[in-house]
């Protein structure tokens, strides 16, 4: 069987910035071993497979080693393959998850995704084996089904952080985002590190943010920010808390297209 493959690079405005994403259209779902085997010889944080269904699209996401239940640089990088290659009229689309329909239109600076928000709770006693991984004790600890989220002093402190990956691949929650008050024109900072899936640190990771916005609102006493993900690639996102849900937008650029047997 042959199929599109493209490579893009999200929450990026030039190629090699940003989070690398493969998308790929299908007429219907292979096994799901096949996908994962597809996802690993991709070997990037995440491949999408699109299929058509109805007006939208059916998207389901993968890591080099597990199914994920959302992925916000990879519904990014499927609107644009969507939007500008395979149905260029459009400036909507509807994809249809595991996490509920997740709608994506045309924004000023790119594309704009509205995706469901993940509210977190503090830990009055976050795990010794938490701040352990880290290397680092943070300010505060909150926690909900899918991620640690660590609260650090500054943005140094989360550019310089040097966890123990192995370590954070053991911890009961598959992703932790380390996060710091901005500087300059960005809001707030982060970093997410996700081992356990595969992915020991994703350059740019739009579910992180549909955390971070509720967790960073109350706090900056606002309800949309321009937020910067600190990895080496680098990305910048804008986001906004919209009741219970999140918005999130962010550029693409088309770095691959081509064909893939198998």
């Amino acid at each position: 069987m042959r199929a599109p493959i493209f490579q893009l690079d999200a929450f990026a405005t030039r190629r090699f910035e940003g989070n690398p994403a493969a998308v790929m259209p299908l007429p219907a779902y292979p096994p799901d071993e096949m996908l994962l085997a597809l996802a690993a010889e991709n070997n990037l944080a995440e491949t999408a497979f699109l299929v058509r269904e109805g007006s939208g699209w059916r998207i389901r996401w993968f890591t080099p080693r597990v199914e994920v239940p959302l992925c916000g640089h990879a519904t990014l990088a499927s609107a644009a393959v969507v939007m500008e290659r395979l149905e260029p009229e459009r400036r909507e689309v509807i994809f249809l998850s595991r996490s509920g329909p997740l709608t994506v239109r045309r924004g000023e600076s790119g594309y704009v995704m509205d995706f469901p928000a993940r509210p977190c709770a503090c830990l009055d006693d976050p795990p010794a084996a938490l701040i352990a991984a880290l290397g680092a004790t943070p300010l505060e600890v909150q926690v909900n089904e899918f991620n640690y989220l660590a609260l650090l002093p500054d943005v140094r402190a989360v550019r310089e952080l040097s966890p123990d990956f192995a370590a954070l691949a053991r911890l009961d929650r598959p992703g932790v985002v380390v996060t710091a008050r901005g500087e300059d024109e960005f809001d707030f900072t982060s970093r997410y590190f996700a081992p356990a899936k595969g992915i020991d640190e994703d350059p740019v990771t739009g579910g992180a943010h549909c955390m971070l916005a509720p967790f960073w609102a109350p706090r900056l006493g606002k309800t949309a920010f321009v937020a910067r993900q600190a990895s080496h690639r680098g990305g910048t996102v804008r986001c906004a808390v919209q009741g219970e849900r999140v918005s999130l937008e962010g550029g693409c650029v088309f770095y691959l297209e081509g064909e893939v047997e198998f």
